[in-house]
């Protein structure tokens, strides 16, 4: 990349790259490819990895691979999951490397890192990024992940993010799908390390993977800002008889909301239903959803469920450390048009969510004629005594 090049770079990093690309003829000197490439890599790492952003001489891949990369806020909880392991912190291998940013969190838990991926253009941009966020300890093997499990030798973690579509583009539901198959390469990941970490998508069946896989020690649903985003698998050289589920939110503000529970206790608690809401109403995040946990949630909070299927939670006191959103409920209406008129009243917009009910947020917004946002929260729902019901209700 020429000096000119990067000089435009860094002037038009803010500016919308699809005008500057019909702009390029009036730039002959600047190769508008690369500077294309960089400046929409750049504006992405902003607010998906703002650590890499922050330092101007990375260099960024093509879209798809921005795009497909892990967050900086979910790379820093993977590395606090190591922490917990602190007597495994010598090596780590990451089989499936992609852009790095998995790894550059990680590595710094480590003494050595290897870093493995069979594209060269990726390596070439790991071998080029890693020092300048100061990564010294990262050796750039490039190469097939099954491969290279096959002739390492034995190191304290193991990382691996499996392609998570066949071969015709569509997505999986089980492991056992993936490439490369973890469920096939337990065995020896489990023999090179003494721990492994998978990342799954969250889109994976949790109780079949559970089922395929035999020495998984702990679960953990991570969502970012309440939308779920990674389901990763701890497994170690040992069974685990009841394993922990660990459902986390990371928040903006650098917060966690964190819930734990295992499927026996799940299958054991003891979960109040209510045909009436009371004061206050709990949508659990994302993972706790992803995960089942819908009844132990209601059980260590002391909460009644509005019914088996719906997943909302509701309380007569207020619960400050809910792991989720909770809201206040200011009236309870039926689906009569004049209940629908009174209950609506001069409201214009509405956040609108659908929890065991039919029909679309799409056809109720139309029906209510109300457009989206604002400080109204409509829950539309079904109680335990079949009624279905709008809960129009506030943040708090």
């Amino acid at each position: 990349m020429n000096q000119e090049t990067k000089a435009f770079i860094q002037e038009h990093a803010k500016a919308d790259v699809r005008a500057l690309a019909l702009q390029a003829k009036r730039y002959p000197n600047i190769d508008m490819p690369k500077a294309i490439t960089q400046i929409a890599g750049w504006q992405i790492a902003t607010h998906k990895i703002p650590t890499w952003a922050a330092c101007d001489e990375i260099l960024y891949p093509v879209h798809l691979s921005m795009e497909q990369c892990s967050s900086e806020i979910t790379a820093r909880y993977k590395k606090k999951i190591i922490a917990n392991y602190p007597a495994a912190h010598q090596t780590l291998t990451d089989l499936t490397g992609g852009l790095g940013v998995d790894c550059s969190f990680m590595a710094e838990a480590f003494e050595h890192v290897a870093y493995v991926e069979q594209q060269e253009a990726l390596c070439q941009l790991a071998k080029h990024n890693f020092p300048q966020l100061g990564l010294q300890k990262i050796t750039i093997n490039q190469g097939n992940a099954t491969d290279f499990l096959k002739e390492m030798t034995a190191v304290d973690w193991i990382f691996i993010d499996p392609a998570r579509r066949d071969g015709h583009g569509n997505k999986t539901v089980s492991v056992a799908d993936c490439e490369p198959n973890v469920a096939e390469l337990e065995t020896e990941l489990t023999s090179k390390a003494r721990y492994v970490m998978i990342k799954l998508s969250p889109m994976l069946d949790l109780t079949l993977s559970l089922q395929t896989l035999h020495n998984v020690n702990e679960v953990h649903i991570v969502s970012a800002n309440g939308e779920c985003k990674e389901l990763l698998l701890i497994l170690g050289q040992k069974t685990t008889n009841e394993i922990p589920i660990h459902c986390v939110n990371l928040l903006p503000n650098g917060e966690e909301q964190h819930f734990c529970f295992n499927k026996e206790q799940e299958n054991n608690a003891a979960c109040a239903y209510t045909d009436q809401p009371l004061k206050y109403l709990y949508e659990p995040h994302a993972s706790i959803l992803k995960a089942g946990g819908y009844r132990s949630i209601a059980e260590q909070f002391n909460l009644k469920k509005l019914h088996p299927n719906s997943h909302l939670y509701t309380s007569d006191e207020w619960i400050a450390n809910f792991p989720g959103r909770g809201f206040h409920i200011n009236a309870s209406f039926g689906f009569g048009k004049k209940e629908l008129k009174d209950a609506i009243g001069s409201e214009q917009k509405a956040n609108i969510t659908i929890r065991n009910f039919p029909g679309s947020v799409a056809d109720l917004r139309k029906r209510l004629k109300l457009s989206e946002g604002g400080e109204c929260y409509l829950f539309a729902t079904t109680l335990n005594n079949g009624q279905k019901i709008i809960l129009k209700t506030t943040k708090v």
